[in-house]
């Protein structure tokens, strides 16, 4: 029962040798690919040029502050929401179609309308764009699940759960879920965190919108201990329960 129901190191430790990836001293060639933006994403589109007065039409959000609700608010209510036709609604250009582009396919794009309409080659102009922060939801043996933002370009799942506060000791790291949005619809992909391979899956890199779901291990299931300690204690309890019976029934 002891060697049976304690969590072992090789299910909590992440990213682990197990000898299923092509590792040159464990150095891995990441399968990260350019993010394409989806239906319902929010986009930050800053334009600038030698005279600001021409672009300020372009920059509704300039200083969102420090606060994380208050940038999340602001980018919302400000920020270029992509509608069910995969168009966002841009200050002079109108509707322009940016579903399934990259970032840097989308700055071009913007850059390139523009010039065409509004400004001229002289005007040296310089397009950003970037989402309005990766939302994504954490749910299941976790220290904190719930719904987050993150305001980088790029974020691992590891990092991820990091953010909600780690897989709790009674979380399956072997096989947590990842619920991704797709243009069909959604599909549900599986990843092992305990193996070092887990850095060469396509599912590595969070997308925004994804939903990880981490399930209990069945020794949560069964009741059992997370420890040793935990096991010897209740078997204990266990044991002094039944020769207290024992004993009581016998001297009746």
């Amino acid at each position: 029962m002891l060697c049976t129901s304690c969590i072992s190191n090789k299910d909590i430790v992440y990213l682990q040798d197990k000898g299923t990836a092509k590792t040159d001293s464990l150095q891995i060639k990441e399968l990260s690919k350019p993010y394409r933006v989806q239906v319902n994403d929010i986009l930050s589109i800053n334009v600038k040029a030698m005279d600001t007065e021409l672009t300020a039409i372009f920059n509704p959000v300039e200083n969102v502050g420090t606060n994380t609700n208050q940038g999340s608010a602001a980018l919302y209510f400000n920020g270029f929401t992509i509608d069910l036709h995969g168009n966002i609604k841009f200050p002079i250009l109108g509707e322009i179609n940016v579903l399934g582009f990259t970032i840097k396919e989308i700055e071009d794009k913007v850059k390139k309308e523009l010039l065409a309409q509004y400004f001229k080659e002289t005007a040296e102009i310089f397009v950003t764009v970037k989402l309005a922060g990766l939302r994504y939801t954490v749910t299941g043996e976790v220290s904190g699940t719930g719904v987050y933002t993150l305001y980088q370009d790029r974020v691992n799942i590891i990092e991820a759960l990091a953010n909600a506060g780690d897989i709790a000791q009674t979380g399956d790291r072997t096989d947590v879920l990842v619920v991704r949005q797709y243009p069909d619809g959604q599909k549900i992909h599986h990843i092992d965190l305990t193996n070092v391979a887990a850095m060469q899956s396509p599912f590595y890199y969070i997308q925004p919108n994804d939903m990880i779901l981490v399930k209990p291990l069945k020794r949560k299931a069964l009741g059992a201990g997370q420890t040793a300690i935990q096991n010897i204690t209740t078997i204990a309890s266990i044991l002094s329960v039944l020769v207290s019976t024992y004993f009581l029934t016998r001297n009746l």
